[in-house]
């Protein structure tokens, strides 16, 4: 889903806003409550956040436009994970015919529609809070496309794959909305798109174990998220703004990617008079040399040359690329 498969063939001073009175009783009110419950994490090594990215607008694909985090210059590679992007993209833009070897993609829809097809026959529609977890293995080629009117907006995320699954044969996990595992509770809501959070367990099965948690909290409600010790791990703010790691830090907006510290588990509050939602990612680090091309993610030089010729001439993988082309689903 990217346009790099085509080449292979500050924040300034604001006024200061005044706060309506009704606003600030709120808001007073919230950290009253707040300041007589527990402020401090659960975790005898609480993660904290080592370093924050804001993600802004750029092109994409076929005049689409996404919120790189993880993939950019200044956080290529956060193992097992290549790459997040908040995509919104409005007819006719989208993704088109593109390849991937090599890893996963995790495609979350937070509004809307998109639908799918591959050189194999797979094909169907990403609604709303539904995911596709895609394997990509020795190889597929694939299109992407909004459907229906006005902007669709989601996640994807890729999770490198480690070398002896490099080459295994292409599948999905498909989950709808209502299949989702959720849990609420104390004014924190959760989704379990992969792992375990609240006594509630997703059924997806990662080949590079990973935790996706979609959290929606309340104001006032404070969060206590163990995260495995040896796991790398990350928040994409959604919505509203957020405290994570430690009760007295700065509060994070929307679009900010936070990369957390080692330790045992995040501790978020919201302290704010509206909701906050964000998603928690960690994953275990596979410890193996990452050689990416564009779509091609493999472990050495000698393996993506090899894949762009397979590429290149339809074998090994993509055979099926040869005649192929995606129809429109409208």
């Amino acid at each position: 889903m990217r346009a790099v498969a085509y080449r292979i063939l500050l924040n300034l001073n604001k006024p200061t806003k005044t706060i309506p009175i009704r606003n600030r009783n709120i808001v007073h009110s919230i950290r009253k409550i707040m300041s007589a419950s527990d402020q401090t994490s659960r975790f005898d090594r609480p993660r904290l956040v080592i370093k924050k990215l804001l993600s802004k607008p750029q092109p994409e694909g076929d005049g689409a436009v996404v919120r790189r985090s993880i993939g950019r210059s200044e956080l290529k590679y956060l193992d097992p994970f290549l790459m997040l992007d908040e995509f919104a993209v409005s007819p006719p833009s989208g993704f088109p015919d593109h390849p991937h070897r090599g890893f996963e993609t995790v495609t979350y829809m937070l509004e809307g529609a998109f639908t799918h097809q591959d050189f194999a026959g797979h094909k169907g529609t990403i609604q709303t809070g539904d995911v596709q977890w895609m394997t990509a293995g020795r190889g597929i080629i694939h299109s992407e496309m909004p459907a229906g009117e006005g902007t669709q907006r989601g996640l994807q995320l890729w999770i490198n794959l480690a070398s002896k699954d490099k080459m295994i044969e292409p599948r999905y996990q498909e989950l709808l909305s209502k299949d989702i595992a959720r849990a609420e509770k104390d004014g924190v809501e959760v989704r379990v798109i992969a792992g375990e959070a609240m006594g509630v367990q997703s059924p997806v099965y990662t080949r590079s174990p990973t935790l996706y948690l979609d959290f929606s909290l309340k104001p006032g409600a404070q969060l206590h998220q163990s995260i495995p010790e040896s796991w790398n791990s990350f928040v994409y703010m959604l919505e509203g703004e957020g405290v994570f790691g430690s009760f007295n830090t700065s509060p994070v907006a929307a679009h900010h990617t936070l990369v957390l510290g080692p330790g045992d588990g995040l501790s978020a509050w919201n302290k704010t008079s509206k909701p906050l939602r964000f998603v928690l990612i960690g994953g275990k680090p596979l410890d193996e040399p990452v050689v990416q091309y564009g779509p091609f993610v493999m472990n050495t030089q000698a393996e993506i040359e090899q894949t762009i010729e397979d590429y290149q001439y339809s074998k090994n993988g993509f055979e099926l690329a040869k005649y192929w082309r995606s129809q429109s689903l409208g």
